[in-house]
């Protein structure tokens, strides 16, 4: 991003948005919103979630990615830092979708490049912009929450720090994904509060499968079940939860456009003993798959739409 070009990156004023994973059982989310109101008492907040698991990155960026396409445009701010008060830069991206201020650990990228590509990036260097005596542990309070107020109020990029190559923004590892001649693998991205299972596979892997699938972990995969994941389980390829009798499996697109196995009543991820990073592998039942181990999954399988 040249100097001129961060000099013209302005955010858009009225919405600022927070995605953290402070909780809600102390005081920090209200610390970040009492800063904004101080600097900007007119602006609107979004809390879009602070239930992230501690420091878990991955669905941190993944919840802000799947959220900000649906929100005003705006800053949207993001703190899961387990590197706090180390060397990881703070940054602001700008997209032609909003800003987006947070540290630099790959927890905004997606979400970026959810709003059209990163267009200009800057280091949160300048003091003028932060808290007076910067904690080292608070930097949502201290560094984030006021240079997002600022931005919202309309002020330069170029005046939050000096601009950086986007190509030295820290990324996260890329999902594994991978397609199969009878299915494929995949990546479990997140569970949600209903206990769906979203995998890092698209919608066009799943559409030329018939309705009758297997599910189960990939070998020597992390699970939370007792069997140790042995199972494969019989799924339904549905459009939605109901597509299936109470308590069974489908393998659906979510509203996010991911694939995710869900269950009609339940909770997929008690079923599968996935949990975020298993691989999941989801094949094609064939009639060899009809044997006793599969006899009660089979049956609600047949139940079901036909392929």
């Amino acid at each position: 991003m040249t100097s001129s070009a961060a000099s013209n990156a302005r955010g858009p004023t009225g919405v600022v948005s927070i995605t953290t994973d402070y909780g809600l059982a102390d005081g920090f989310v209200a610390a970040c919103h009492g800063v904004i109101a101080r600097l900007a008492p007119e602006m609107r907040i979004i809390d879009v979630t602070h239930l992230v698991p501690p420091g878990n990155v991955r669905r941190g960026a993944t919840v802000l990615a799947q959220t900000v396409p649906h929100l005003p445009s705006g800053v949207h701010v993001a703190v899961v830092d387990p590197g706090v008060g180390t060397t990881r830069r703070g940054v602001a991206l700008a997209t032609p979708g909003g800003l987006l201020v947070g540290p630099d650990n790959g927890l905004l990228l997606d979400a970026a490049e959810a709003l059209g590509g990163v267009t200009g990036t800057v280091e949160l260097t300048n003091p003028r912009w932060l808290a007076s005596r910067v904690s080292a542990t608070f930097h949502g309070r201290d560094v984030f929450a006021p240079v997002a107020a600022r931005l919202a109020l309309g002020a330069p990029l170029a005046q939050a720090g000096p601009p950086v190559d986007p190509t030295t923004l820290v990324r996260l590892p890329d999902p594994v994904v991978r397609r199969e001649p009878d299915g494929f693998v995949a990546e479990v991205l997140t569970v949600d509060h209903f206990g769906n299972v979203q995998l890092a596979a698209p919608a066009d892997l799943l559409a030329p499968l018939p309705a009758r699938l297997l599910v189960r972990p990939e070998p020597d995969q992390p699970v939370q079940a007792a069997d140790g994941g042995e199972r494969e389980l019989a799924a339904v390829h549905g459009r939605t939860f109901a597509d299936v009798p109470v308590g069974a499996l489908v393998a659906h697109v979510d509203s996010a456009g991911k694939v995710a196995l869900s269950v009609n009543g339940g909770h997929a991820v008690d079923l599968l003993g996935a949990i975020p990073g298993t691989l999941l592998r989801v094949r094609v039942m064939a009639s060899l798959d009809a044997d006793p181990r599969h006899a009660e999954e089979t049956s609600t399988v047949e139940s079901c739409r036909s392929g």
